[in-house]
């Protein structure tokens, strides 16, 4: 089978693999788009992730949906020619993490296409994976796979919700319009948010949020001053999302978000933090919670596509064959250009 591994910074190269051993529980799939995410990149064009780093070839690649091409013998949940969205996470259901129903910090959790375990855990961007049958979930005729393959960013939006608490009536900053600040909108938008204010440096991510249900949108590089309405009173946001993971975004939520409000940080923070007003979490009351992957929130996501409940087909790109791998992730790595790129099989 084709599989695209990163060998090191820039390195990237399609390979032929051997197919892997089903065992009885497991399902073979058939993989027909794979969503290149932030991490990807990072791999991609740093040959890490933070400290994360590739000691060996990696498969990158947890975006993921297919078609199931042999099931195990003890496998009923799914059958040959399904189409399915594959839930990247392989949780162990025994640590305390898992017991106590916060999944996402599983102790033995393998997830795909990280570094951050040795053996490096490998990805789905490969023409063949073999997962659990409990990763699979079914996904309509109708859902192109390019679709059903933003179940797993749509998870961590959601996830990012829940931890916000209730948003019903509530102005919703998100800092940073990427594909998962977009979809942390829309997440907020059917939570019951009434005003939804994306913050980014680029024009053209800001154009998709407002085609996804943005209320408003601010470009801080080009017009900082638009922030000053938000920060009268103490603050006018009642719950911000930081998802740029840089220490400016998160300065600018902590003094736009109102006293006793409520700040997610979904961003991987880096760059400078020494102008960052810390002391105002504790001057203002804020509650401030990290937010990480998802539990549910997959199979919520999944169903919410499959349903048409949410469109996200406004941030799809491009879908790009295999073949054309590296067009792909040039195109991904240029924001004035991509949101979400996929790669087909």
């Amino acid at each position: 089978m084709l599989n695209c591994q990163i060998h090191g910074a820039r390195d990237l190269r399609v390979e032929d693999a051997p197919v892997e051993v089903l065992s009885p529980t497991q399902v073979r799939v058939g993989i027909k788009a794979v969503g290149i995410c932030g991490s990807d990149l990072h791999y991609y064009q740093h040959g890490r992730v933070g400290d994360f780093l590739i000691r060996a070839p990696l498969t990158p690649g947890h975006e993921a949906s297919g078609q199931v091409l042999e099931v195990g013998s003890q496998v009923t949940s799914v059958r040959a020619g399904d189409r399915v969205a594959i839930n990247p996470s392989r949780t162990c259901g025994q640590c305390r993490f898992c017991r106590m129903g916060a999944s996402n910090h599983c102790e033995n959790v393998h997830f795909f296409g990280s570094a951050s375990k040795w053996p490096h855990m490998q990805g789905a961007m490969r023409e063949q994976v073999v997962v659990e049958a409990s990763q699979c979930v079914p996904v309509p005729e109708g859902l192109p796979f390019e679709l059903a393959a933003f179940g797993e960013p749509l998870a961590v939006a959601l996830h990012a919700v829940q931890e916000a608490g209730s948003l019903l009536g509530k102005t919703v900053m998100v800092v940073g319009a990427g594909p998962i600040g977009a979809l942390i909108l829309m997440a907020a938008k059917l939570a019951g948010a009434s005003r939804l204010i994306a913050v980014d440096i680029v024009d053209q991510t800001l154009a998709a949020c407002t085609r996804v249900g943005a209320t408003q949108t601010i470009n801080v590089a080009k017009d900082p001053a638009a922030l000053e309405a938000l920060a009268e009173g103490k603050g006018q946001v009642d719950a911000s999302f930081e998802v740029s993971g840089n220490y400016a975004g998160l300065a600018n939520c902590i003094r736009l978000t109102r006293p006793r409000g409520t700040i997610v940080q979904v961003g991987t923070l880096s760059g400078n933090s020494e102008a960052c007003p810390f002391n105002q979490i504790m001057v203002k009351s804020l509650s401030f919670v990290g937010s990480f992957r998802f539990v549910d929130e997959y199979a919520w996501a999944v169903d919410y596509l499959s349903r048409g409940v949410l469109d996200v087909s406004p941030l799809l790109t491009d879908a790009v064959p295999v073949a054309r791998v590296h067009e792909a992730f040039a195109l991904a790595a240029d924001r004035q250009r991509a949101m979400k790129v996929m790669v087909t099989f």
